[in-house]
């Protein structure tokens, strides 16, 4: 029995995909334990996980929301700013506290998500075998391919490389804080210092939740790369509470469990399915309180809740209307339902454009008007399917968690990088 750790971004949909990994990894007879502040703890939901609480004295209980609100509305310089802040402090935190929490807990491997550097840069300095894991966009950096957090869609003519070099700079300008945090670790710990997350990821193996066919065209994805798809435990059959009327259109609205509280988006939504005639089904997660609810409810007829059995709504839906989120949207691929995208923060303005050069769907600016929203709801209630259905096809056979677990353990028994294509037949 072997002891993994895992390190990742205190996000709720990135602990959920970890999550999911640890589960296989424990049937399989392995212990696992999170690192992190203990306000992330809540989000862990099987007691056979471990949890070890980092950053007492920097991360303190309660501190956790105003960074979570902060990540909600990084709009505009200031807004930005404060994100950054906000992850190089979380990353220092763990370059500083993770070697003795690992030592103390005996770790024989490391799962680190690829947004947090920290993980990899400690696993580094204490010799220990970890592995890469892209539960957003993959950060894999290639000169023709535009940053993940970048709108831009894909193009090889010499003005979209001037672009996406010009955009790229500027975002290298931006992380100066947190690239200060990794120099200044790195020479602590005895780590050759470089020059951004892209850098610190694993030589033994790198998983994404993604699949190549979603991707733009890549030419040097790294030889242990691994597409497996959404990271996911076994599904439960959940059917929703709700009636639908096959004769009118079901369009399905969520914006993720960080965006559910943007009311003037869901009303924009309300009114254009009204004049659709369509019926409208907003899960906020938790985003919106009991009045903002009744004000949607009372515009027309929309259902409006918490959570939604995603999966089996997805089946149902003619349409969803979403922020970007790789979760839903991978879940609208395996569904077949083409997506309405609105992105709001980090990689969702990248999988927009990913779901329009691909012909999944459609995107919008975030505050477009019902009039806008109305008429591209129009267009993808007669969407041509085929590219759905393609992707559909690759996303069954690409193998997800158990897969995944696959690859780590791999990993762990030969200590060497491991190829794709060369773990387990499933």
């Amino acid at each position: 029995m072997s002891h993994f750790g895992v390190v990742a971004p205190a996000f709720y949909s990135h602990f959920q995909a970890f999550q999911a990994l640890a589960l296989e990894l424990i049937e399989r007879g392995h212990r696992v334990t999170f690192f992190h502040q203990a306000d992330a703890h809540r989000w862990l939901t099987d007691p056979r996980i471990g949890f070890y609480t980092l950053g007492a004295i920097s991360h303190p209980p309660g501190s956790l929301a105003g960074s979570l609100r902060r990540a909600a509305a990084p709009h505009g310089p200031l807004g930005l700013r404060r994100v950054i802040r906000d992850l190089s402090s979380t990353t220092a935190m763990f370059c500083t506290e993770l070697p003795a929490a690992l030592a103390h807990e005996a770790i024989d491997a490391l799962l680190c998500d690829q947004m947090e550097a920290g993980g990899g840069l400690v696993a580094e300095a204490l010799g220990l075998p970890f592995v890469s894991v892209a539960c957003a966009l993959p950060i894999n950096r290639e000169p023709q391919l535009p940053l993940p957090v970048m709108p831009f869609g894909y193009g090889t003519d010499a003005r979209s490389r001037r672009l996406y070099e010009a955009s790229t700079r500027v975002y290298d300008w931006m992380m100066r804080p947190l690239r200060k945090v990794l120099h200044e670790a790195s020479h602590r710990l005895g780590v050759t210092p470089r020059n951004g997350m892209h850098q610190y990821l694993s030589p033994f193996a790198q998983i994404s939740q993604t699949l190549d066919g979603f991707d733009f065209p890549r030419e040097n994805r790294p030889a242990h790369f691994h597409t497996v798809g959404p990271l996911r435990s076994a599904p439960h059959q959940v059917q929703g509470e709700w009636s639908i009327d096959p004769n009118r259109p079901f369009i399905f609205a969520s914006l993720g469990t960080l965006q559910g509280g943007r009311l003037g988006m869901f009303k924009q939504m309300v009114i254009a399915c009204q004049r659709l005639n369509a019926q409208l089904l907003i899960a906020h997660c938790g985003g919106l309180d009991a009045a903002q609810e009744q004000t949607l409810r009372q515009m027309g007829d929309v259902r409006v809740t918490a959570f939604a059995p995603q999966q089996w709504v997805l089946e149902q839906a003619d349409v969803v209307i979403t922020h970007g989120g790789l979760n839903t949207v991978m879940d609208a691929i395996a569904a077949g339902t083409p997506m309405l995208v609105m992105p709001i923060a980090f990689d969702q303005p990248g999988v927009a454009a990913r779901v329009c050069y691909h012909r999944l769907g459609k995107q919008l600016h975030r505050r477009a008007r019902a009039a806008k929203i109305q008429a591209q709801l129009q267009n993808l209630l007669v969407h041509a399917d085929k590219p759905l259905r393609q992707l559909a096809t690759e996303l069954d056979s690409a193998g997800g968690t158990f897969k995944a677990a696959n690859i780590v353990e791999d990993v762990l028994r030969t200590r060497q990088p491991v190829f794709a294509g060369g773990v387990h037949a499933l």
